[in-house]
Parts: C-alpha cells; structure tokens; sequence
C-alpha cells in the first residue's frame, strides 16, 4: 500500500489517478499514524517550500515520516516540492529548513539565464536505464513546472539531468530514497512506467 500524502497545499488528484490507472494499491494520508500501515511513500507538491514544511510539522507529518523513510526503510518519492523538500534548506522567500533526508539545497533558477522562469514544458532526461528508469526509453521526456532547482552538496547521490539554460538535477536517488523534479503523473507512459517502477519496488 502506498501512501500518498496530502498536505492540503497541492492538487493530489492527478497523482491518485494515476496510480489508481496502473491499478497500485494507495491510500490518501492526511494523518501521521496512517503512514505505519503504508509500505511506501509518495509526497507530491506545488507551491510554497515554506508553507508546505510547516504543514508537515503542524500535522505531525514530519516526524512520522521521517522515522519511516530512515529508520523502517520504506522507499519514498518525493515530486517536484516533495522532491525539493528532501534537501536541507531553500532560499525560497527568506530561507526554509528542509527534511534533510539528503545534503542539498533549493536554488532558484538563475535569471541571467536566457530561459523563461518558471521552468514550464517537456525536456528529456539522460538516464541510465536502471531502478525506477527501468524500461523508459533513452532521453524519454518529462513534463516540468518550476522555478527553483536542487544542488547536491553530497556529490556521491545518484542524479539525473536535463537542460533548461544550463544542466538541472531531474532526479536524485540514496538508498529508498527518490526524488523527481518533474511530475511523472503528467508525463505520458513514461511516467507512467516511472510510477509503476516505483510501487513495485520491495
């Protein structure tokens, strides 16, 4: 059973129907004693880092969540914020603490990059083919909608890229840690496979 929590700050009902289509079993999880019954664990999110975290501390989130991805091991993905959420801090508004699940921070995209911001379309992914890029094609594409990317200060974690103006972390793997800067449950059958990839994991 997947967990799939909601903080009440993201629309959640794109990530549902997705796993409700690839027919893998999942529960909404507002609550934090919801997550013990749970063997895996998905955090979507838009919007504010800040509000977004102090939802999770408000709710009692934050700590059953993190006694489950470091100490029971259950794998975790985290989606756009829930990806950036996993980090230490975010320079976002005046500066957030994050879960610290991996050494990274949150930047915002450069401007002097020649690009629009926030990040919004299709890019492709370099990937090795390998955990949840099993069976996804070569530089398969994913949609993306952001302004702030993920710096590794830990440069031994497994990442993936793409190109908007200058190389951004796509996706970081540690462990039964994941995290996807794009959002799978909007990206076609690739993502698709990603998110079957991914609650099909033991």
């Amino acid at each position: 059973m997947i967990a799939l929590i909601d903080i009440g700050i993201s629309n959640i009902n794109s990530v549902a129907k997705a796993l409700k289509y690839l027919g893998s079993e999942y529960k909404v999880v507002k609550d934090a004693n919801a997550l013990g019954h749970c063997s895996k664990i998905i955090l979507p999110g838009v919007g504010s880092f800040a509000v977004a975290y102090a939802k999770l501390e408000q709710s009692g989130l934050k700590s059953k969540l993190l006694n489950s991805v470091l100490d029971d091991k259950k794998p975790f993905l985290g989606i756009c914020l829930g990806m950036q959420l996993i980090g230490k801090n975010s320079e976002e508004g005046d500066g957030s603490q994050g879960l610290g699940l991996i050494d990274a921070e949150t930047q915002r995209i450069p401007d002097h990059i020649q690009i629009k911001i926030p990040h919004v379309g299709w890019n492709d992914i370099d990937h090795d083919g390998l955990g949840l890029f099993r069976d996804i094609k070569p530089k398969a594409d994913f949609y993306f909608v952001h302004s702030y990317r993920m710096v590794l200060c830990d440069k031994s974690i497994k990442c993936f890229y793409t190109v908007h103006g200058e190389k951004i972390i796509a996706y970081v793997e540690k462990g039964n840690i994941y995290g996807a800067q794009f959002h799978p449950e909007k990206s076609q059958s690739d993502g698709l496979r990603l998110l079957k990839n991914f609650s099909e994991l033991c």
